[in-house]
């Protein structure tokens, strides 16, 4: 019998087969028609609580409908909406927008944001300066924002913006999704202080959402690339039969079950409420980052020059990898949040500290 995580992705799946992934430009930045099936299905409400809105479920199916979109190249905000923004809000005591608005998050340190009441709890907000690398920005409805608390305060403010009347810049990552700055400069919002460790769990959670999102793209890959290389014949045989092939399929294979591995781990510790999540998230984005090079190049090269052609469908994932690996913190990043944390108790405590994240 099928599980009710089994039946939303086959849903998911239904969805997406109905339409060939987009190539974005400034005409098409998004798969609008892609996420009117989605929210007419409540699939842009998994995982959050009915009462507040949204479908009900479990994190894990919010997590596979993100695994679903990313490896079909879904180009909609579901991964940002379910995974990182519609949580942190929740977790702040401010209320939702509906989930068939598009709701996006942005780690924005140089707004600022001033109470416009009390400043204790949720309130009133006004901020200050320009949010940029903003994930769909001109699509999304709404952005959850990450700004910088008052001078003196410590710790971060998350607030809701409705961006339906600011205007984004046209950057796009290498995918062509959105990208864009947001001028946020006396705009008005809802929002909540949140302390040091709030914040660093709102910015593992967008890490995670990225690994989660390169994960089931790197495994699509793979998938793809065995497939072909059992197809294509090369001498009278197909490559697959090739030991240099089959050398270069295992190692991607040893890639993507290590990037799977280490994202399923840092998945399970967010569904526990594990204090430990900031480096988890640190350790699945640095892993997942790194096979995108490997996995990345090994398909295009067993692919040969169809792989590099707008009308073959290798690209769609590859050039998602390629610009996933750089957002929400490259390795450089969280491997550097990575080693400070394992070191945090010293040389005698470094054991403790990775038997505790493995």
């Amino acid at each position: 019998m099928a599980s009710d995580q089994d039946l939303v992705v086959e849903t998911v799946r239904d969805i997406l087969s109905g339409a060939e992934p987009l190539l974005l430009d400034a005409e098409r930045r998004w798969d609008e028609r892609l996420w009117t099936a989605l929210a007419e299905a409540g699939l842009t409400g998994v995982g959050v609580p009915e009462e507040a809105g949204g479908s009900g479920g479990e994190l894990a199916d919010a997590v596979a409908v993100v695994r679903t979109l990313a490896a079909g190249a879904g180009a909609v905000p579901v991964a940002e909406q379910l995974l990182v923004a519609a949580p942190a809000l929740l977790a702040a005591d401010l209320d939702l927008p509906a989930p068939d608005e598009p709701l996006t998050f942005a780690v924005a340190d140089a707004v600022t944001a001033k109470p416009s009441d009390d400043g204790d709890g949720p309130g009133r907000w006004t901020l200050s300066g320009t949010a940029t690398d903003v994930p769909w920005a001109g699509v999304a409805r709404h952005v959850a924002v990450l700004a910088a608390a008052p001078a003196g305060i410590e710790g971060s403010v998350l607030a809701l913006v409705d961006a339906s009347g600011l205007e984004a810049t046209s950057a796009a990552n290498l995918a062509g999704e959105p990208r864009g700055s947001l001028v946020l400069d006396g705009v008005a919002a809802s929002g909540a202080l949140l302390r040091p460790e709030q914040a660093a769990a709102v910015r593992a959670r967008y890490a995670l959402a990225r690994s989660v999102q390169l994960a089931a793209a790197l495994e699509q890959v793979l998938a793809w690339t065995v497939q072909y290389a059992g197809e294509r014949q090369q001498f009278g045989r197909p490559l697959a039969k090739f030991q240099a092939i089959q050398m270069e399929l295992a190692e991607m294979a040893g890639e993507v079950t290590a990037v799977t591995a280490i994202v399923d781990a840092a998945v399970q510790g967010l569904e526990r409420g594990s204090s430990e999540l900031p480096l988890l998230a640190a350790a699945a984005k640095v892993r997942a980052g790194a096979a995108v090079e490997v996995v990345a190049r090994l398909a295009h090269q067993v692919h040969g020059a169809i792989g590099f052609t707008q009308e073959y469908r290798l690209h769609h994932l590859t050039r998602r990898c390629w610009s996933w690996r750089d957002e929400a913190g490259n390795e450089a990043t969280w491997s550097r949040f990575l080693g400070a944390g394992v070191l945090a108790d010293g040389p005698d405590g470094l054991w403790g500290a990775l038997t505790r994240l493995g």
